[in-house]
C-alpha cells in the first residue's frame, strides 16, 4: 500500500508498535460508527424467568413479538440453574475458569433454543456467534433474532480476581451487554423477576430498598453484597462507547417491557458518569 494514501494515525500503526501505549491513545480519538442504532438488545433472564416454565415464559415471549411491528429485537438468553449445577460440578472436579466457560454456553444456548422454538412461528431465527454478520439482515427482514447470551471466550475466559473463586466473570449479561455496546443498539433491557436494582436481594431481606436510578460509580461506592447484573457490565460500561446506558425490568409485569421498549422510565436504569 502506498504510504501517500495512509493518514498520519494509519503510517504510524503500519510502522509502529501495538504496544506503544501513545499511539494506542490516539486510535480513540474518532468515535466508532453505529452499526444497528435503531435495534433493542433484550435478555431474558435464565433462573429468574426461564427456568419458572410456561407461565412466566409465555407472557415475555407474548409481550416481545407483540412489539415486533415498532420495535427491532436482538434477544439474548441467560443460562440460569443449570448452569449453577454444572458450575458445582466442575469446581468439584478441580476444572478452570475457561472449561467452566464452556459448560455455561452450552445451557445459555440451550435456553436459546427454546426460545428460538417458541418464536419460530413469527419467522424469528436463532443465530450463533458466526452468523452475527447476517444479523441486519435478519432484523431487517423479521425484525428479531436470538442469540445465546454466554459470551464465545469459553477457553479464553480470564480468570476471575483474586478472591472471586474460578466462576466464569464473562457470562450472559455481559454477552448480550457487550452485543448492545459493539452495535451501539438504541436500548439495552436486561428482563428479570424483580423490579430492579435494590440495597439487598428482596427476595431474602424485606428491608432492601428500590432503586429507581443510580450511576456506576454511585453503585460501586455502594458496595453491596449482590447486584442485579453481572459486575463485569459495571466494569464495562466505564470504558463505553455507546452503551452507557442499562435498564433492569420486571418481566412478570404485564405491560413492563412494552414501557422500557418506549422509553419509560421503568425498572431501575443504571447510566455511566
Amino acid at each position: 500500500m502506498s504510504e501517500a494514501l495512509l493518514t498520519d494515525l494509519g503510517a504510524r500503526l503500519v510502522t509502529g508498535s501495538l504496544s506503544d501505549e501513545e499511539l494506542l491513545a490516539d486510535t480513540g480519538t474518532s468515535r466508532p460508527v453505529q452499526i444497528l442504532p435503531d435495534a433493542n438488545v433484550v435478555k431474558i433472564g435464565g433462573q429468574s424467568l426461564i427456568d419458572r416454565g410456561r407461565a412466566a415464559v409465555f407472557p415475555v415471549i407474548e409481550e416481545l413479538v407483540a412489539n415486533l411491528p415498532d420495535h427491532k429485537l436482538i434477544i439474548g438468553c441467560g443460562a440460569g440453574t443449570r448452569a449453577r449445577h454444572a458450575y458445582s460440578i466442575g469446581l468439584d472436579l478441580g476444572l478452570p475458569t475457561g472449561v467452566l466457560s464452556v459448560l455455561g454456553t452450552f445451557v445459555s444456548s440451550q435456553n436459546a433454543r427454546m426460545i428460538h422454538y417458541l418464536v419460530a412461528r413469527h419467522g424469528i431465527p436463532f443465530i450463533e456467534p458466526a452468523q452475527f454478520a447476517q444479523l441486519p439482515l435478519y432484523l431487517e427482514e423479521r425484525r428479531g433474532v436470538v442469540f445465546f447470551g454466554m459470551p464465545p471466550y469459553t477457553f479464553w475466559q480470564r480468570n476471575p480476581e483474586t478472591g472471586m473463586g474460578r466462576i466464569p466473570p464473562h457470562r450472559t449479561d455481559t454477552g448480550v451487554y457487550l452485543i448492545a455496546e459493539v452495535f451501539s443498539s438504541r436500548s439495552m433491557i436486561f428482563i428479570k423477576d424483580e423490579r430492579g436494582l435494590y440495597t439487598a436481594d428482596p427476595k431474602k431481606d424485606r428491608s432492601a430498598t428500590f432503586i429507581p436510578e443510580i450511576t456506576v460509580s454511585e453503585l460501586k461506592a455502594l458496595d453491596l453484597q449482590d447486584v442485579v447484573v453481572e459486575r463485569a457490565v459495571l466494569d464495562l460500561m466505564e470504558t463505553a462507547e455507546h452503551g452507557r446506558r442499562i435498564q433492569v425490568i420486571n418481566g412478570l409485569e404485564p405491560g413492563t417491557i412494552t414501557k422500557a421498549l418506549n422509553g419509560e422510565q421503568v425498572g431501575t436504569v443504571i447510566t455511566s458518569d
